[in-house]
């Protein structure tokens, strides 16, 4: 990220980094399970038989609670005919004509597919179970102007399990923060094109990383929900909550529109051609050997409001877009966190120890999350560092097409595109090196022939990567990672090996045009 922001310090204010979208589940343990239903009926008496008219007074109290909740504040109480419509652009609407600041803007309800539980027979055993099963349901969008997140949205399920989800915004948040802070910024839709105190205004940011949710999302769930009184008994636990989806975002605030978009067209050329399967495992932090078998994607849309680029890697994903003309967004997108791990206590053998495992979806690895989108960013960034300003190819090629001395030692000049020096700067760009870095022994697998059992050629092998890495650290395309045998590409590197690659490849005919 430091190499991105020095490739185009003159037309960068700042960087900043933080939630942006965070989507909230709540479950009912008693009941999110299908063995935790049944013992709830058993508890409660309830027969199998009259399941269905049982939920569905259930149902009839949480549809008449947000009716009379929507009536007591004196907001409007909407039934949408069709689940496509955009309920957020709805509650807009309604609180700027009404002017809402605070408090409750509107109830809206809609038919939605849902996960519910069916009570069917089973032949074989001539019994009635509880089965899970799709169906459809009335859910209610609660929408306030929360003091803290601004507009923000619950979701209740009104049939059982009752699922929760509640969805805010990191930058609404920000905003919030700032403003009672008396800090002077300019925010346009969903980000923001200028804050004079970027710093400070980081810090705000991280604290969503260590707060306390459970509190906040608990509040909420008894607002909404009137079943959590301790009449119906789902009170005994309270609602489970985990993050179902989370966007992290790092935006790059330019000097004005006219820089990002002289930049960005190159950036999105950049990321569509030359970022490889391999690299966009990398940004992720996944492995790019023969034990993933999942699928990865890049895409590229047009839109109304610029061009967005995405990567997928089976249900996560990173992508690049531009905000508002002059803001330059990289995000990361976890839907699935048991893709990645997380160090924490764990039981191995009858013992408890440190090991590393499957991420949880629960609150309690959000510092863990916040890690690997941030570093996934990161990433994502370094590897754009290497599109720079708009210069002619002899500044980039002229440095390393001479003879030079180092310490001491000449050394021939690089040959940039020949078939032979492209093959080698294809290796050291290989995605699964842009973490740790590269050794002898990991150029050898894919510039010497198939393994060969007589070491004298190896040795003859190793020693002709040994002068190779030699030649392209004299000329500054890598550097030697200190206390290791490890090799990482430089700034330079990047810039003169990928411009290398690009023109081996280009078309005759866009250069004559």
């Amino acid at each position: 990220m430091e190499r991105f922001s020095q490739q185009h310090e003159g037309v960068i204010l700042g960087m900043l980094s933080g939630f942006d979208r965070i989507l909230f589940r709540g479950t009912l343990p008693s009941v999110c399970h299908r063995a935790g239903l049944e013992a709830f009926l058993a508890t409660y008496r309830i027969l199998y038989k009259d399941f269905g008219a049982f939920v569905k007074r259930l149902s009839d109290q949480v549809k008449a609670h947000a009716e009379t909740f929507a009536a007591q504040s004196g907001r409007p109480f909407h039934y949408l005919a069709s689940s496509a419509e955009s309920k957020e652009d709805i509650a807009k609407r309604i609180q700027v004509a009404d002017g809402i600041t605070r408090g409750l803007v509107c109830v809206l309800s809609c038919v939605e597919p849902c996960t519910t539980y069916a009570v069917q027979r089973d032949r074989a055993s001539r019994t009635i179970r509880v089965v899970s099963a799709q169906r459809k349901c009335v859910h209610l969008y609660f929408y306030f102007v929360d003091r803290e997140f601004g507009l923000m949205h619950v979701r209740l399920q009104t049939w059982v399990p009752f699922n929760l989800q509640v969805c805010v915004n990191g930058r609404e948040y920000l905003a919030g923060c700032m403003h009672k802070a008396g800090m002077r910024f300019e925010q346009r839709d969903n980000c923001f094109v200028r804050i004079d105190d970027l710093s400070r205004a980081q810090q705000m940011l991280d604290r969503l990383t260590k707060r306390r949710w459970q509190n906040f999302l608990n509040r909420l769930a008894r607002r909404v929900n009137p079943l959590l009184d301790r009449t119906y008994g789902f009170d005994r636990h309270g609602y489970y909550w985990t993050m179902q989806q989370s966007e992290y975002a790092t935006d790059v605030i330019f000097r004005d529109a006219a820089s990002l978009q002289a930049l960005y067209p190159r950036l999105v050329t950049h990321a569509i051609e030359r970022l490889t399967c391999e690299d966009v495992l990398r940004f992720l932090g996944r492995r790019s050997d023969r034990r993933f078998v999942g699928e990865v994607t890049s895409d590229l849309r047009k839109r109304t409001e610029g061009v967005r680029v995405k990567h997928r890697v089976e249900e996560n994903s990173i992508k690049m877009y531009d905000k508002q003309g002059s803001v330059l967004r990289i995000e990361t997108t976890i839907n699935n966190p048991r893709r990645f791990r997380v160090r924490r206590p764990a039981t191995r053998r009858g013992r408890c120890r440190m090991c590393w495992t499957p991420m949880r979806k629960g609150l309690a690895d959000i510092a863990r999350r916040v890690d690997i989108c941030r570093a996934a960013n990161e990433r994502y960034l370094e590897a754009l560092a290497v599109v720079g300003q708009p210069q002619p190819v002899r500044q980039t090629f002229d440095p390393v097409s001479r003879r030079i001395l180092h310490h001491g030692r000449p050394y021939r000049p690089l040959r940039p595109l020949t078939p032979e020096d492209t093959d080698l700067f294809r290796v050291v760009l290989r995605g699964e090196f842009l973490i740790q870095g590269f050794r002898n022994a990991d150029l050898r697998r894919w510039l010497a022939p198939p393994a060969d059992s007589d070491a004298q050629h190896r040795r003859r092998t190793s020693g002709r990567i040994t002068r190779l890495l030699r030649l392209l650290r004299a000329h500054g395309l890598i550097r030697k990672v200190s206390r290791t045998r490890y090799y990482r590409v430089t700034a330079k590197g990047h810039r003169v090996m990928t411009t290398a690659l690009q023109l081996r490849e280009i078309d005759l005919q866009r250069l004559a045009g």
